[in-house]
């Protein structure tokens, strides 16, 4: 197996990467974007993530695609069409491994964004939730390769099943709260 997927110490940069990077898809996609929001790993202070700043950005409508990939392909996005286009559409930038960025583009007021908001905020309020979670992250990238994007969808596959136990809690309390 080559490289291993690489969890590092939170970073209390990575709010501001995040801030940067929202202003520049703001700016590119105007009123297309409805929400950017700072999402994932990155996104919870003290949490070891992968250092890759993730960002949801809720549209009205995720078809025709080139309403805003064009924005998005202009400012360094490439797409990777997968089997979720249905419900969550995926750019990360640089082109090629590794990536500092990920946007996943969902439905404004659909069940990927409150999804998504509802583990982060989750996360965010139970840190004994988030360091379990990243104690599973840390295992899982000892397993799988950096390399190969099979590899890193292996990965995330295998966080499945403890971020759905989460979100099945996050709603229960309440989560994501002010959508």
């Amino acid at each position: 197996m080559s490289e291993k997927l690489e969890i590092t110490r939170y970073d209390p940069a990575w709010p501001s990467m995040f801030s940067a990077e929202r202003d520049r898809l703001a700016a590119a996609l105007g009123r297309l974007a409805l929400r950017v929001d700072h999402n994932g790993s990155t996104a919870v202070p003290g949490l070891s993530a992968k250092p890759i700043i993730d960002i949801q950005i809720s549209v009205l409508r995720l078809q025709p695609i080139e309403a805003y990939a064009r924005q998005l392909t202009g400012l360094g996005y490439v797409h990777v069409p997968h089997p979720d286009d249905s419900f969550c559409l995926f750019f990360h930038r640089p082109a090629v491994w590794p990536h500092t960025h990920h946007v996943h583009v969902v439905e404004a007021g659909g069940v990927e964004e409150r999804r998504t908001l509802a583990f982060r905020d989750y996360l965010r309020e139970h840190p004994e939730a988030a360091r379990e979670y990243e104690d599973l992250k840390r295992q899982l990238a000892s397993q799988h390769s950096a390399a190969d994007f099979l590899a890193r969808q292996a990965y995330a596959r295998a966080k499945t099943q403890f971020i759905a136990y989460v979100i099945e809690r996050a709603f229960a309390e309440g989560h994501p709260r002010g959508l």
